[in-house]
């Protein structure tokens, strides 16, 4: 799995972020997608594989743990977006 510094993570993208509803509803990226850890594995189906996959979440762990699942269970290309949501507000990138 690749990681990137969130200013790194292009437009357009499938970026997947595993938090919580809550911590998601709070603040987000905005081109994110909610499908919370504790939802992942039942959840993988949903996630088009075909092209990479960015995950993030608040710090960087559970993401890091989601990617992981992600690259067994599938040929995806996972990018872990290091820092993650806190590291994402922080830069002034785009939230919702």
């Amino acid at each position: 799995m690749q990681n990137i510094q969130p200013q790194e993570v292009p437009q357009n993208v499938r970026l997947i972020d595993v938090r919580e509803p809550d911590e998601f509803a709070a603040v987000h990226a905005a081109q994110a997608t909610n499908i919370p850890l504790s939802e992942f594995t039942g959840r993988v189906g949903e996630i088009d594989t075909t092209l990479p996959v960015y995950v993030i979440c608040k710090s960087g762990g559970r993401s890091a743990r989601a990617g992981e699942f992600l690259e067994q269970a599938t040929d995806a290309e996972v990018i872990n977006v290091e820092g993650g949501t806190d590291a994402w507000v922080a830069l002034n990138l785009p939230t919702e």
